[in-house]
């Protein structure tokens, strides 16, 4: 690769820092992801610490935005909004969540079980493909962060203070791979909603 081309690849990227979306507002991050959701068919989530909007309830999104400063009811409104997009059946979603990500006590024991409901009913849409994996047995790879691939044109990468968009091929290509392997490690379809049940109960118990 020559330095033109190392130039124009490292420009495709972009970091999004929290503090510059926390002055344009909240919503206007919704408002883009929702615009990324448009253009993109095939969609890959993988989630080693928190559950993803998309399927979250609104307690859960509500909670998630909690530690920011202000009002954030046109944000809350407008996550819960873009939920609509998992019934489109023109498009594919996979999600991995581990299970801390699952677990993690968010909200109270009670809201925590009617989470891990949802994300059981989230399973059975057509277009929706969920796997969780288990803390137990064998891994030997770990996830550093919480990473989205849209079709094979875009990847992001969420951290504490912000976003980082890959449009690199190689950066998208690592993601792909990345994602294909922790999909070998976890349980999907009633496999998943067993072990989802399983956890809700422990919420309850």
């Amino acid at each position: 690769m020559t330095r033109d081309e190392r130039t124009e690849a490292a420009g495709a990227n972009e970091w999004q820092d929290t503090w510059s979306q926390l002055q344009v507002g909240l919503q206007q991050k919704q408002n883009e992801l929702a615009e990324f959701e448009r253009r993109s068919t095939e969609f890959r989530y993988l989630l080693p610490s928190m559950v993803t909007g998309l399927l979250a309830t609104p307690e859960y999104v509500a909670a998630s935005l909690s530690r920011f400063p202000g009002d954030h009811r046109e944000a809350i409104a407008k996550k819960l909004e873009r939920q609509a997009v998992l019934r489109d059946t023109s498009k594919r979603f996979t999600f991995i969540l581990t299970e801390q990500a699952v677990r993690w006590p968010y909200l109270p024991s009670p809201a925590m079980a009617v989470q891990l409901e949802r994300l059981a009913a989230a399973s059975l849409l057509p277009s929706v493909r969920l796997g969780v994996i288990p803390l137990s047995g064998h891994m030997p790879v770990a996830p550093l962060n919480t990473f989205t691939v849209y079709d094979d044109q875009i990847a992001t990468v969420e951290s504490s203070t912000g976003v980082m968009v890959f449009r690199d091929r190689r950066d998208v290509a690592a993601y792909l791979n990345e994602f294909d392997g922790y999909e070998e490690y976890a349980l999907f379809g009633e496999k998943a909603r067993e072990r989802l049940a399983s956890w809700g109960r422990q919420f309850l118990s």
